[in-house]
């Protein structure tokens, strides 16, 4: 059959692919589909015998006649593949996001079978992007080669361009069925409407249809009950995809029932109930209620969470619980995302698309601080990964014609980005480093209603957190274990047992083989759920698997005072810095490993002194070698993951790798560009000038990469081959910076004085002296927040809010939910110095 070998390659449960049947009619379809899979490539297919002969193109078509381009013969594929556009599922065959970049007819000049026989079809192509006359024409195999190659070649005609003029492929690079780019395309956006795109937010990428009108005649009129118990997420290892879902991202906060009533009393029209009924109207000021107050209703039960979210836009519940302990309130968002009741009619039977309907009318006008979660109608798999790559917590996905349901059930599903859930505490182990707060609590859930002993968490309490947990915990004190089972000799060592009342949400990177946490950290106290509720969550979560995590590192250096808190407003501790370094290990590796480093040393945490420190010290671990420079003077080398945990252990917060290996110093093989905004720079602005130093060094020839720096700028990083010294990659790193300073002076500038800098950005080019350093990447900085340099990709550059959007809590999640890594290949794209500065603008 001719399209055997394409539905063998391909498990049709999984991919939304076409099954697809050969056509019975004769036509002449022609279309190309750009594929983004482990490379990128070009997908030629021409309808032939009621199938799509095709071949993987893979620099895509040139419009310059002659001009050759490996073309490979690929299996056929059905006709109904013509309209396919989307993302091919991850470990399927062609794994990844398709777009369907032309599509038109094609007409054989000759006789097609025999030209195809023969190996050399020549056609005319009308498309919408291309025309024209074209060949392919099949190569002579080599000796062991499996391939069929071909070549695609334009013919010379009125649709040719000649060598040098505007490629098509970045003139057209929209999809020609819903003008969509390659990256909306992966994140699930909206076909565009009239030829312009949809503006959208990061990580929401589509908008529910309408639905139909809520009428009184259509629900029948019920009293409001004074509570109902919410409906709740069941924990799955993969998000639905197909039709029927909407999605929204997951808050991470307190869920809350609003409660309004215009004709009860002043005190009572708004009232703010858990999800086991208590009320906290109260807790959170009159701000939010005021503004519930405000909303067009009589009566209405609203489902929502309550939030703080951080300056990327995500929730964070540490936040959340940070500002409650202080009284602060005007961080607080109140995201509603369902309407159990409206105007005395229970809407609780009417489906979801409907109450969704009837909330968004509610919320019209709504002021703040209430906000509408936006529900998104798209590839629910594509949606988790696109939101997990920006450090969100998850995904809800929803049915759309199910009714609202108290209770846990399937009707809502939730997929996490990392493990996350709520545990008991049944003991702690005081601090070495702080006098009357914990080190760490000892954690566990029940099961047939006996509490089982599941580790510890060491991080994640900041110091005022640390002193009132233990203030709590000693309140609860008693002195047998409170866990099934006896604990280990290691398990009870310094254990103050407590009545098993308190409940704590915890981050964690998965089970043990002994089903202990892995990697956990705290992240707040959950006075909402009673801890006679917590269970193990077993979805499986394996959404919160690191897909590309691997065996992480383990290392042989003692870490002293784990609990010794760094990052005091954070609550992240050494042994918090080292687990992050654990499981960033493969990623950091290749950019300190062997190069002479400069440490920014803080060994009581960053409220207290900090220095930067090149040289070596007394008692300096022996897994950080000193070597020596051509001068004499020491420099600081690690050659492995025990040279990493021990600079953690000697408090290095940040770490700045020259641009040169130790094996050969004086050439160096980086060269980077930091973006330094001075005040009143927009974020935009770094963005667009991180782009400009991209478009100057890409038209000399040389690759380019881009990370954030963890503070308020852009690095823009080239490899390099290394053959040029240290002074003439600084020269052209000058040269570059100067040539950007000439060309728009209102901009940018190419001086380190700070006086000169407000409203510009100092594109600073000294990184590239002998000895000067910059933040590694995936590296963190000794700055509230624990903000992580970290690579990104340049499409994501729109998507972010600022230079400190990830940082060490956040980073591992991100990275283990990468389809790829936006730095892969970065070594091997390097490029020779140019000889020139190659300081000119390029011309758009």
């Amino acid at each position: 059959m001719p399209l055997d070998v394409y539905r063998r390659k391909r498990d049709f449960s999984l991919t939304s692919e076409p099954r697809g049947a050969p056509a019975s009619r004769a036509g002449h379809a022609y279309l190309i589909q750009k594929h983004a899979a482990r490379r990128l490539h070009y997908d030629l297919r021409l309808e032939m015998d009621g199938v799509l002969k095709s071949w993987a193109v893979t620099r895509g078509p040139s419009l310059v006649p002659g001009e050759k381009r490996l073309a490979v013969h690929v299996e056929d594929h059905p006709l109904d593949y013509g309209s396919f556009e989307g993302t091919i599922p991850k470990g399927q065959y062609g794994g990844g996001t398709v777009m369907l970049w032309d599509t038109g007819r094609w007409t054989p000049v000759g006789d097609p079978h025999a030209g195809y026989a023969k190996g050399h079809l020549e056609f005319e192509l009308h498309g919408k992007k291309l025309g024209g006359r074209w060949h392919l024409v099949r190569m002579h195999p080599r000796r062991g080669e499996k391939a069929d190659n071909w070549l695609l070649i334009k013919g010379e005609d009125e649709a040719a361009r000649p060598e040098g003029a505007a490629d098509i492929l970045d003139e057209r690079p929209e999809s020609v069925k819903t003008g969509r780019s390659m990256d909306e395309i992966a994140q699930g956006a909206p076909a565009h409407r009239g030829g312009r795109a949809r503006k959208r937010a990061a990580a929401r990428p589509g908008v529910i249809g309408k639905a139909a009108s809520i009428t009184a005649a259509s629900i029948p009129a019920a009293p409001m009950p004074d509570f109902v118990e919410p409906e709740l997420a069941t924990l799955v290892a993969a998000t639905p995809g197909g039709k029927g879902w909407l999605h929204e991202i997951k808050f991470d906060g307190y869920r809350l029932e609003a409660r309004i009533d215009a004709s009860a009393s002043p005190g009572k029209r708004v009232r703010l109930l858990t999800r086991s009924g208590l009320d906290w109207t109260g807790r959170f000021g009159s701000a939010l209620v005021a503004a519930l107050g405000k909303l067009p209703v009589e009566t209405a039960l609203i489902d929502g969470e309550l939030v703080v979210e951080t300056e990327a836009g995500a929730s964070n519940f540490s936040l959340l619980q940070q500002d409650l302990a202080e009284g602060r309130r005007d961080r607080f968002v109140f995201y509603v995302f369902d309407l159990l009741f409206l105007d005395g009619r229970d809407l609780r039977d009417s489906p979801l698309r409907v109450r969704k309907e009837a909330l968004a009318k509610v919320m019209e006008s709504a002021p703040p601080p209430l906000r509408l979660s936006e529900p998104f109608e798209v590839d629910g798999p594509t949606m988790l990964r696109h939101a997990c790559r920006l450090s969100l917590e998850g995904l809800v996905s929803k049915r759309m014609a199910s009714p609202y349901r108290s209770g846990r059930g399937k009707d809502w599903l939730k997929s996490k980005c990392a493990f996350r859930q709520e545990f008991v505490i049944g003991g702690f182990v005081p601090s070495t480093a702080q006098k009357g707060a914990v080190g760490s609590l000892v954690l566990g859930v029940y099961e047939d209603g006996r509490l089982r002993h599941v580790g510890r968490v060491g991080t994640g309490f900041s110091q005022r957190v640390a002193r009132e947990l233990r203030e709590r915990l000693s309140t609860l004190e008693r002195d047998r274990s409170p866990f099934a089972g006896s604990l280990s000799a290691e398990e009870r060592r310094g254990v103050a047992y407590v009545t098993p009342e308190l409940v704590a949400e915890i981050e964690f990177r998965g089970w043990t083989g002994e089903q202990h946490l892995r990697h956990a950290a705290f992240r707040g106290l959950r006075e909402d759920k009673p801890a006679r509720e917590i269970v193990r969550e077993d979805g499986p979560a394996a959404q919160g698997a690191p897909a590309r995590e691997g065996k992480m590192p383990r290392s042989g250096v003692k870490l002293t005072h784990p609990d010794r808190i760094y990052w005091p407003e954070d609550g992240v501790t050494k042994q918090g810095l080292a687990d992050y370094y654990a499981q960033v290990w493969s990623f950091i590796a290749p950019f300190i490993v062997a190069r002479p480093l400069a440490l920014l040393r803080c060994p009581d945490g960053i409220a207290q002194a900090c220095f930067f420190q090149k040289h070596s010290w007394r008692g300096i671990n022996r897994a950080i070698k000193v070597k020596k420079d051509t001068d004499g003077e020491e420099l600081l080398v690690i050659d492995d993951f025990d040279g990493l945990t021990a600079l953690v252990q000697a408090g290095a917060l940040e770490i700045h790798p020259w641009g040169a290996p130790l094996a050969d110093i004086e050439r160096p093989d980086t060269m980077i560009f930091d973006l330094d905004p001075g005040e009143d720079v927009a974020w935009s602005d770094v963005v667009a000038g991180a782009r400009e130093v991209r478009a100057r060094l890409e038209a000399v020839g040389l690759p380019t990469f881009v990370k954030t720096s963890g503070g308020k700028g852009l690095h823009v990083v080239v490899p390099l081959e290394p053959k040029a010294g240290w002074n003439a990659v600084k020269d052209f790193a000058k040269g570059i910076a100067e040539a950007m300073e000439a060309d728009d002076p209102q901009r940018y500038i190419a001086v380190a004085t700070k006086a000169r800098r407000k409203g510009r950005i100092f594109v600073d080019y000294l990184r590239n002296a002998r000895g000067a350093t910059a933040i590694a990447p995936y590296g963190v900085r000794a700055r509230p927040g624990a903000a992580v340099a970290m690579p990104v990709a340049w499409e994501e550059l729109d998507q972010l809010t600022g230079a400190a959007q990830f940082t060490l809590d956040t980073a591992p999640s991100r990275l283990a939910n990468l389809s790829s890594d936006p730095w892969s290949g970065f070594r091997r794209a390097a490029a020779p110095l140019p000889s020139a500065a190659g300081g000119k603008r390029r011309t758009p």
